[in-house]
């Protein structure tokens, strides 16, 4: 019998760590392990645990202190290692904080040796109920709440946030009950099929290791930046989505102009867009508070190139949002004329590299 393993990402440790000890508690045989990562001293701390007391409590050096290295050194080989010991017939791993469990998931997924030992069964993001909504959608830097997983982390505290919530197979909130804007904010990015659960005494660990596994391509498409599904209709009216879509790209002198009509703001943004000077390549948008981050992402393919942005938020929805985006793209005329530039650079190669490595 394979064992059971139940993945635990967050923003907030006194989260995480309350929806592991929950799941601990429901689950019949179950271990629990937790991985820390010490920046200043550069090392990964690993605490393995029961409802006996502590198994192991481990310090482990790291050559680069990262998120990287700490699930390729430690956290998978650890995983493996309580599945190889017999003694559980669960694992509830609590990430280091600010960790998303997307690298996890794909290793477990396509490493049939350690598919024959485990089975991801969920994963769980954890967030603190009373202040959702400045954790989604606030601008703090993981930096600055001293969470971050490596020297040069600058990510958003949102931006990591929303796109845990966005991978997750169930959502629990913990500690004081905040407004309920928060859960409706939490439904609105998150997957349609996924609970959101608040309280960490309501989360079932038994129901989660009973039912179907975690579908890694699922998660994987609807956290995709390049998204084929439709987004859900908020189910209240403090929240708001809306979606920008267009066949044009972007025009880049219009677009190091005015990224931050786009990105500044209280909501969460994420998508896909595609330049003229970079035709064959997807490229990714994603930002929450009004921290951005754009990257290169993968080839178009068979695929229509087009740019396509999806905004979520509370209160009252922006009005300049449709008219700044057109604003940003390529005119149409110009467009219609054929899109031929060929340019050594488009001010874009801090962020997607050369021009001349994709054209």
């Amino acid at each position: 019998m394979r064992t059971a393993v139940v993945l635990v990402t967050g923003v907030a440790p006194d989260a995480m760590a309350a929806a592991q000890l929950s799941l601990l508690w429901d689950l019949p045989d179950a271990v629990a392990v937790r991985h820390h990562i010490d920046l200043d001293r550069g090392v990964l701390e690993r605490v393995v645990s029961d409802l006996t007391g502590v198994v192991e409590h481990v310090e482990v050096e790291l050559e680069h202190a990262c998120v990287s290295c700490a699930l390729r050194e430690d956290v998978l080989p650890t995983l493996d290692r309580l599945a190889r010991d017999g003694r559980w017939r669960s694992v509830v791993a609590q990430l280091p904080v600010g960790a998303e469990a997307d690298q996890v998931c794909g290793v477990l997924a396509r490493d049939p040796r350690l598919a024959r030992r485990l089975r991801l069964a969920a994963v769980v993001t954890a967030l603190p109920d009373a202040t959702l909504v400045d954790d989604l959608l606030g601008d703090e830097t993981l930096a600055e709440r001293g969470l971050a997983t490596s020297h040069d982390d600058e990510r958003g505290v949102g931006e990591v946030a929303c796109s845990m919530v966005e991978f997750a197979d169930v959502v629990v909130t913990t500690g004081a009950v905040g407004t309920p804007t928060g859960p409706e904010l939490l439904r609105a990015l998150a997957r349609p099929d996924v609970p959101v659960v608040r309280g960490a005494d309501l989360l079932a660990g038994s129901d989660l290791v009973a039912r179907p596994p975690h579908q890694h391509s699922r998660s994987r498409a609807w956290a995709s930046h390049v998204r084929e599904l439709p987004l859900p209709v908020p189910g209240s009216a403090d929240v708001w989505t809306l979606e920008l879509v267009s066949d044009r790209p972007f025009h880049p002198e219009r677009l190091l102009d005015g990224l931050e009509s786009l990105a500044l703001g209280r909501h969460r943004t994420r998508g896909c867009f595609w330049l003229p000077t970079r035709p064959g390549r997807a490229l990714l948008w994603e930002g929450a508070g009004g921290q951005l981050s754009i990257g290169d992402g993968e080839p178009w393919g068979d695929r229509v190139p087009r740019t396509q942005l999806a905004f979520t938020g509370t209160g009252e929805p922006p009005l300049h949002l449709a008219t700044a985006f057109e604003g940003l793209l390529v005119p149409r005329a110009a467009f219609g004329r054929g899109i031929g530039w060929h340019q050594a650079e488009d001010g874009f190669e801090p962020w997607l590299g050369p021009v001349r490595d994709v054209a």
